[in-house]
């Protein structure tokens, strides 16, 4: 079928993708613009994929303060310096410090997660659903399940993306190496709040830089 440039426009606008890759979808879709978004993002974790093995040593340390109360210091890689001077990649790079100011997370991915850890969380969930009288031929997808979502908690690429929450910081993060070319680690972090550890009120800082960010 014949595909209008206004088409192609409109699909990358929202997807970012190339031209010719934006065109191609809409051809192998029939002009589904929907199926050509899924298409192109199914393509682009597999690029992903592909690059996660390079070696990423460039990349940004950058520094996000949110008034005056948060601080933010993260590392993210990429293979070149050139793709870390560009706009769009310093653009992620503070996006991913205010991801991490407004949900606290402790670790970058599930990996990092001690074993020990992990085996703790797990017990407390088996008391749990024990003492809510599950029955044990449920009770090991219901820990599964829960331990999904403490991951979700604790793990900055586990955690539902700020800006679109239908979409979680990986998923962000493979559409970004995707459309760069480049692969590109969220190396590390480190998170401070003013009073941490002491007894204060509790404020919505989440709810604080979601608005900063205009979500």
């Amino acid at each position: 079928m014949s595909i209008s440039a206004a088409q192609v426009k409109e699909l990358r606008e929202r997807t970012g993708a190339g031209m010719l890759d934006c065109k191609n979808a809409l051809v192998e879709t029939n002009g589904d613009l929907e199926k050509a978004i899924v298409l192109l993002r199914e393509k682009g974790l597999s690029q992903a994929a592909k690059k996660s093995s390079r070696i990423a040593a460039e990349g940004l340390v950058d520094a996000y303060i949110h008034g005056g109360r948060i601080g933010v210091l993260i590392e993210i890689n990429s293979e070149t310096d050139f793709v870390a001077k560009t706009d769009e990649f310093k653009e992620f790079v503070r996006n991913m410090a205010m991801q991490v100011a407004a949900s606290n997370p402790k670790y970058v991915s599930i990996e990092d997660v001690p074993e020990e850890e992990v085996e703790k969380e797990k017990e407390i969930l088996i008391h749990q659903v024990v003492n809510e009288g599950k029955p044990e031929h449920v009770a090991s997808k219901i820990v599964e399940g829960r331990l999904g979502k403490y991951y979700e908690q604790v793990c900055l690429l586990e955690q539902p993306y700020i800006k679109e929450p239908s979409m979680k910081v990986k998923d962000v993060l493979n559409e970004k190496i995707a459309k760069i070319g480049e692969n590109i680690k969220i190396r590390r972090f480190v998170r401070y709040e003013v009073g941490e550890g002491l007894e204060k009120r509790e404020d919505n800082f989440a709810e604080e830089v979601a608005k900063q960010m205009n979500v």
